[in-house]
């Protein structure tokens, strides 16, 4: 299966905010959509995280993109909405520890995303398609995909509304 992994363009947040299920809305997906174009097969469906964010530009790329929760970012628990900074140092070392197990208070692990998003890849039943997602539910598929340890996940980064293909055996 061909796929199209593009991450959302840049959120319209603080910077040094934690904002994974944070629902803010992005830069104008209407020239980030007009880039992506140019390089995308025509037709493809295009299936897209619940979050604004992500939605805004799914609609630019699809006339129905298929919303599906399972492309969400990491939930991010009690730490939603903080600055980083004030994120308690203890947790953040803890994560920094496990990277792929550890939980913040009232969210979910990588490990859980991972396993969300990978569910939602073996759901597909299509040779090719676009997914509009965030930069943890690419990281969490390639990292899998490429065989890389939890602590060398951080090593894939993903420019705002950057598309990264990759053929997923079946």
């Amino acid at each position: 299966m061909h796929l199209h992994l593009i991450r959302h363009p840049t959120p319209l947040i603080d910077t040094g905010i934690c904002y994974g299920r944070v629902d803010c809305p992005a830069e104008n997906a209407v020239s980030a959509a007009a880039m992506l174009l140019a390089k995308l097969p025509a037709g493809l469906p295009v299936w897209t995280s619940p979050l604004i964010r992500c939605r805004a530009l799914a609609a630019k790329l699809h006339p129905q993109p298929i919303i599906d929760h399972r492309l969400a970012e990491m939930h991010f628990g009690d730490w939603e909405g903080q600055r980083w900074e004030d994120i308690p140092r203890a947790e953040l070392d803890a994560w920094a520890a496990d990277v792929a197990g550890y939980t913040p208070p009232g969210g979910e692990s990588p490990r859980d995303l991972q396993r969300r998003a990978l569910d939602f890849v073996a759901s597909l039943d299509v040779p090719e398609a676009v997914i509009v997602t965030h930069a943890g539910v690419i990281r969490t598929l390639l990292a899998h995909w490429q065989g890389l340890p939890p602590e060398r996940w951080t090593e894939l980064n993903f420019a705002y509304g950057s598309c990264t293909v990759v053929d997923v055996p079946r």
